[in-house]
């Protein structure tokens, strides 16, 4: 299968300003590609698609390439089989994945990414590449028709993810714990991002990139720490 995917954990990291600590890694992935087809769906504290596609909009143009959203078409399945490129932004998962599923373009998305076209994932837009979204950290403010996704890659992200605090006072479950429970039920990898981190996917070939690190879960093993520049080629198989 072709893949040619860059999942990110976030698109800001602190003290930096949108898509700055990953626009090297976005900008290699497009190589010579020309535009960029941005979906806002998962709009980030309810924010308009246009205002969404406007921030995306100024940070992708200067990269040097052009953005257009999806919402200024009159037709997103057109949108997406003309598409060079495709960048979903992040926000609320639940949100994201009802509206994909609404307009019709998961198909699509899965058909076209999977012959080679470059696909960019933020938080949200990480979560929907992956078998299902059953990882994320949002709230359920809304109902998709199921939580399977796009199943670009074979295993789900927990992005954002945040390490046990030993010295925390904080009783609430840890991200560790969330996770655990996931995998009470079920048997897939789950690839916990931290800030700053992101997976580049090239056909059968993952590699993690970004300056953070990542912890893989499996359940009944221990998590295992992935530095970066590590590969980890057996989450797809």
């Amino acid at each position: 299968m072709k893949r040619n995917l860059l999942l990110i954990s976030n698109s800001t990291l602190y003290g930096r300003g949108y898509l700055d600590h990953c626009a090297d890694e976005i900008k290699k992935l497009l190589d010579n590609k020309k535009t960029v087809l941005f979906i806002p769906y998962a709009r980030p504290s309810g924010l308009t698609h246009k205002k969404y596609t406007k921030i995306a909009k100024d940070c992708i143009n200067k990269m040097g390439f052009e953005l257009k959203g999806i919402n200024e078409y009159t037709d997103p399945k057109i949108a997406v089989e003309q598409a060079d490129s495709i960048f979903i932004g992040g926000g609320n998962t639940f949100v994201l994945l009802k509206e994909l599923y609404e307009s019709g373009i998961m198909d699509l998305i899965k058909i076209r990414v999977e012959r080679g076209m470059p696909y960019i994932g933020t938080s949200a837009g990480s979560n929907v590449a992956c078998k299902s979204i059953m990882t994320t950290n949002d709230m359920p403010i809304t109902y998709p028709p199921s939580f399977k996704a796009l199943e670009l890659v074979p295993f789900n992200i927990n992005p954002h993810y945040l390490d046990p605090d030993p010295n925390s006072k904080h009783m609430g479950e840890t991200r560790e714990t969330r996770i655990r429970e996931f995998h009470f039920f079920n048997q897939d990898y789950v690839v916990g991002l931290r800030e700053g981190s992101m997976l580049l996917v090239k056909d059968d070939n993952i590699t993690l990139k970004g300056s953070t690190g990542a912890r893989v879960f499996k359940n009944n093993k221990e998590p295992l720490e992935i530095k970066p520049g590590e590969k980890l080629d057996f989450l797809l198989k």
